[in-house]
């Protein structure tokens, strides 16, 4: 959204300003800033006439900032620091960026972490911030380039990759599967279940397609894989589990599938990025590296 030439201060009025707010002092700020104390008096004096108020009480010899003031000066310091923060990164970076990313918890720190110091030997200049999000949001109210969904096709105001399918298979304890000795369907029955929050109906799904009528089904319920994972393996019941994440746990023994018997998901992976951000460098380099990364059925699991 373009910003009104008449609610931008030229940067030489509000550096002017912050000094003087900081220090309380148009002396001290014009020595900062290499200019003459009634050259400062006279550029706050066109920052105020510009906002229609006053930022100064004037006393004699000293000066302090109207309640208005303090929490003007607040923000434009916030801002030039923005700016500062901002141009350090491009001088020391100018052919890179920072992607910010949304991140599904458990594909985040098992699939992707692993997988991005490739990316980055191939764009040593991109830097990335990372932050969880568990559902859709707004672009438009969020600081985030693209974010990881599992989910539908659909999320107003974004684009999607699709990366990959799901498949999920029961997991446990070796202790717990050696307790029960599961052979059928209906012997899962007899443990305890683990469920996910975000997938209230996967444990009904599973037994629709063995043609198992388990009832009413309860138990244990999570909002995070990473979270019912360690459930399982601390021998608390069986959930249902994407193979591709589990992979680690299963080799290292810590479990099993319960039964071979998998279920491919509905949902799919997806990357979703803001329509307004697509043709930013970081972002066009990281979809075409995730989709080709997803691709290869060697680097799933």
């Amino acid at each position: 959204m373009a910003v009104a030439r008449r609610f931008l201060p030229s940067m030489s009025l509000l550096r002017a300003f912050e000094a003087a707010a900081r220090l309380q002092s148009f002396t001290a700020a014009g020595a900062e800033i290499n200019l003459t104390q009634s050259a400062v008096s006279r550029q706050i004096r066109a920052l105020e006439e510009l906002l229609g108020a006053e930022l100064f009480v004037r006393e004699r010899q000293s000066v302090r900032l109207t309640v208005a003031g303090e929490a003007y000066a607040r923000e434009v310091r916030e801002a030039l620091g923005r700016i500062a923060g901002a141009t350090l990164a491009f001088r020391a970076n100018p052919g890179g960026g920072t992607l910010n990313l949304a991140i599904l918890p458990t594909f985040g720190t098992r699939w992707l972490a692993p997988r991005l110091p490739a990316f980055l030997k191939l764009h040593p200049g991109i830097t990335f911030n990372l932050t969880t999000r568990l559902s859709p949001f707004d672009f438009r109210l969020e600081a985030l380039d693209a974010a990881i969904h599992f989910g539908a096709a659909d999320w107003p105001g974004a684009e999607l990759d699709l990366l990959m399918s799901e498949t999920v298979v029961p997991a446990c304890s070796p202790q717990l599967a050696e307790r029960f000795g599961f052979g059928q369907p209906a012997d899962l029955l007899a443990a305890p279940l683990l469920h996910l929050a975000s997938r209230p109906d996967a444990w009904e799904r599973w037994f629709d397609l063995q043609k198992a009528s388990p009832g009413p089904l309860r138990g244990m319920l999570f909002d995070q894989f990473a979270t019912a994972a360690q459930a399982a393996v601390s021998n608390l019941g069986v959930a249902l589990l994407p193979e591709f994440l589990i992979e680690d746990d299963i080799r290292r023994g810590d479990l099993v599938r319960a039964l071979p018997l998998p279920m491919e998901s509905t949902e799919r992976y997806y990357l979703a990025c803001s329509v307004t951000r697509t043709s930013y460098p970081p972002l066009a380099a990281f979809r075409r590296w995730i989709r080709e990364e997803a691709s290869n059925p060697t680097l799933q699991g």
